[in-house]
């Protein structure tokens, strides 16, 4: 009997070794460009979490010091955005952000989404850089 877990044992290691392992998608990285002007440029990433979230860091190269400005994800490219916010993404302070999107890497992906960086939060309507998710 004892012989015959072993063996057992022996084989489910074996399968497990032979398993496919399905690994995330390597993270999207992308350009952010300068709007109207604002001196302010850079990328987002995108990387999955898990099968429905998506964390989408910003960095802005000339984004002012201590102020903090408003970022989204809208429906629609650079030129066209919903203005009403698909995603509501932190606050970009310093040039930095970095927000837990609760919506799947793959959506995010479609074409049908952008980025979008406000001068801050009393100026919403003055946008400082954009970025189309698209592969």
């Amino acid at each position: 009997m004892r012989i015959h877990l072993t063996l057992a044992a022996a084989l489910a290691i074996a399968a497990a070794a032979v398993t496919p392992v399905h690994a995330a998608p390597p993270p999207e990285k992308l350009g952010l460009m300068e709007l109207n002007n604002s001196g302010e440029d850079g990328e987002v990433t995108l990387s999955a979490q898990g099968s429905g979230k998506t964390l989408v860091s910003v960095s802005l190269e000339g984004a002012p010091k201590g102020v903090a400005q408003p970022a989204h994800i809208h429906k629609g490219n650079c030129d066209r955005l919903n203005p009403v916010p698909a995603y509501p993404l932190n606050p970009v302070v310093n040039g930095r952000s970095t927000t837990v999107v609760n919506a799947p890497l793959s959506k995010l992906m479609s074409g049908n989404y952008a980025v979008n960086v406000h001068q801050s939060t009393k100026n919403l309507k003055h946008y400082v850089a954009c970025g189309e998710l698209v592969r």
